[in-house]
C-alpha cells in the first residue's frame, strides 16, 4: 500500500472535502484527488461517496480511516521525535474525563501538566457517557467503574468509596422512618444499603431535593437540608472537622477511576507523558489522596 496516497486519504477524510483538505495543507487538490484515485484502484474499493457538493466517507472508508489516522498520527510523531534526537511531549493531546473528577481536580491536573509540558496542546472535555475515541478523536478518556471493551487498554489511578453523610443536627432514621435525602438525578434509590463497624443495615429516604451534580448534593447537605450519598473524598474534610457525620459506607463496589486508549495503537510521548504525571499526583491511587488534592 502506498503510505503517500495513504496519508492524503487520511487528510481527505479528516477535513472533509479535497478542496477542505487542499486549503488547510497548501497541497493542490488535483494531486490529492489524483493519490485517493490511485489507492481506491489500488485496494479495488471505493472509499469516498462523490456528490455533487459533498463528500462522504464510505463504510469501506470509514474503516480505513479509523484503523490508520492515529498509526499516521504515530509515524510522524516517532519520525519527528527521532529527527530531534529525543521523545519530548509536544503537540495536541484530547482528553475526556467525567464531570466530577472535571470539576473538582482536572483543572489543578491540566494546568501543572501545561507548566510542565508546555510544547503539549491539552483540550479537556466533561463529559459522563461512553465516547468512541477514535470517530471522536480523543488521545485517552478518564471513565468511573468502565465497562470491559476489548479495544481498549488501561489501568485503575485512583479508588475511591461512596458514604451517607448528613449534618449533625439531622437525626438518623430508625425502624420504618424515612430521612429527608438530597438525590443525584432523578434515578438515585430511596433506600440506602450502608456498612458501619456494627454491621449492615437499610436507610430509607424521602427525597427533598433532586440535583445534577455530586457538588451541588454536598452544598445542600453541609446546609442540613438532608442526608447525601457522596464519594469520601469529597467530604473527608467536613468529616474530620464535624460539620458532617457518616452513617455508613454504601454497600457494593468501590468507584475506580480508569484511564483507557486504543490498544492497537502505540502509546505517544504525550500520552505517556499524562500517565506518568497522573501517578506522580496520586502516587497510590487512594481516596485520602484526592481528597488532598482537592482541598476544602
Amino acid at each position: 500500500m502506498d503510505l503517500l496516497a495513504l496519508a492524503d486519504f487520511n487528510l481527505v477524510a479528516r477535513h472533509g472535502g479535497f478542496g477542505k483538505a487542499a486549503r488547510a495543507t497548501g497541497r493542490p487538490k488535483a494531486t490529492l484527488s489524483r493519490r485517493v484515485a490511485e489507492l481506491e484502484s489500488g485496494l479495488d474499493l471505493r472509499l469516498f461517496e462523490r456528490g455533487a457538493r459533498n463528500l462522504k466517507l464510505t463504510e469501506e472508508g470509514r474503516a480505513l480511516f479509523e484503523r490508520t489516522g492515529a498509526l499516521l498520527s504515530e509515524l510522524d510523531e516517532t519520525a519527528a521525535a527521532i529527527a530531534s534526537g529525543g521523545q519530548k511531549p509536544k503537540g495536541r493531546l484530547r482528553i475526556s474525563a467525567p464531570l466530577h473528577f472535571s470539576q473538582t481536580a482536572m483543572g489543578r491536573i491540566a494546568a501543572g501538566f501545561a507548566l510542565k509540558y508546555p510544547e503539549v496542546r491539552l483540550e479537556v472535555t466533561s463529559e459522563d457517557r461512553p465516547v468512541d475515541m477514535i470517530e471522536e478523536g480523543y488521545d485517552l478518556v478518564i471513565r468511573v467503574n468502565p465497562d470491559p471493551d476489548e479495544s481498549l487498554v488501561g489501568r485503575a489511578f485512583l479508588r475511591d468509596r461512596l458514604v451517607v453523610v448528613a449534618s449533625p443536627d439531622l437525626p438518623r432514621p430508625t425502624g420504618d422512618h424515612a430521612a429527608p435525602g438530597v438525590m443525584r438525578g432523578a434515578g438515585d434509590r430511596q433506600t440506602w444499603q450502608v456498612k458501619t463497624e456494627g454491621g449492615r443495615s437499610t436507610i430509607r429516604i424521602e427525597p427533598v431535593l433532586t440535583l445534577a451534580t455530586l457538588i451541588m448534593v454536598r452544598d445542600a447537605v453541609r446546609a442540613g437540608v438532608g442526608a447525601g450519598r457522596l464519594p469520601i473524598s469529597l467530604v473527608s474534610h467536613d468529616l474530620a472537622d464535624g460539620t458532617l457525620v457518616n452513617w455508613g459506607d454504601i454497600d457494593g463496589p468501590e468507584i475506580a477511576l480508569w484511564t483507557l486508549y486504543p490498544s492497537r495503537r502505540l502509546l505517544s510521548a504525550r500520552v505517556s507523558a499524562f500517565l506518568d504525571f497522573l501517578k506522580q499526583a496520586f502516587p497510590h491511587g487512594t481516596a485520602d489522596e484526592l481528597a488532598a488534592y482537592i482541598g476544602r
